[in-house]
């Protein structure tokens, strides 16, 4: 049997390839043709700049609002017979005529100077002859008072008793003006400086004891 020329692949295979490469080719040239005219460059970013502006924010204050007024005292009626009636009282003139005058200055003090002495003036007898001259207020024996007043006396070179200060009290008992009266009634020795007498300041207790 005897093939057809037309219908025989073989003789045709040879051309049928050639013709595809053929084509391959002129597609390939086609395509990179294509791309050469596609522009490739990369699109410019555009930048937009921002700019933030910073402020300073004010603290915040609170406002103190002040307080309310008080409220007004409403009288409240009562039926109550113990509360008494409202009264009105007159105006009253304050006369300022009769003030007593400011009490005197007192005494000048200048005259307390510490001394230094050797031997500190002592009474006559001892402390037991201040005692012993002491009398005791009636008041303060009714009043049962017993204690210690203790008088700053200033003593002359001559051994007298010239000033009388209370340093430490009883009231008003009369104790004060009785042990003052003790140590006046007292002869002293005076104090001695270098064997100079010498006049100076001490204080002296005087006791208040019933027996």
């Amino acid at each position: 049997m005897r093939k057809n020329p037309e219908a025989d692949l073989k003789l045709k295979y040879k051309k049928v390839l050639e013709l595809g490469m053929v084509l391959s080719l002129v597609i390939m040239l086609l395509v990179f043709q294509t791309l050469r005219a596609i522009d490739m460059d990369e699109a410019e970013s555009k930048t937009v700049d921002i700019e933030i502006e910073v402020t300073d924010i004010p603290p915040t204050e609170q406002f103190k609002r002040p307080p309310p007024p008080p409220k007004p005292s409403i009288p409240i009626p009562t039926e109550s017979e113990d509360v008494p009636e409202d009264l009105t009282i007159e105006a009253s003139f304050l006369d300022l005529s009769d003030i007593p005058p400011p009490p005197p200055p007192p005494a000048d003090e200048g005259d307390m100077i510490f001394v230094a002495f050797d031997e500190p003036p002592t009474p006559k007898g001892g402390f037991r002859a201040i005692q012993k001259a002491l009398k005791y207020p009636e008041i303060a024996r009714k009043a049962g008072i017993e204690g210690r007043v203790t008088v700053h006396v200033l003593v002359s070179e001559k051994g007298i008793v010239i000033k009388t200060k209370i340093l430490q009290s009883l009231g008003h008992t009369g104790c004060d003006q009785a042990a003052v009266s003790a140590i006046k009634n007292v002869r002293w020795n005076p104090a001695m400086q270098r064997d100079k007498p010498v006049k100076v300041w001490v204080a002296i207790p005087v006791i208040f004891r019933l027996k």
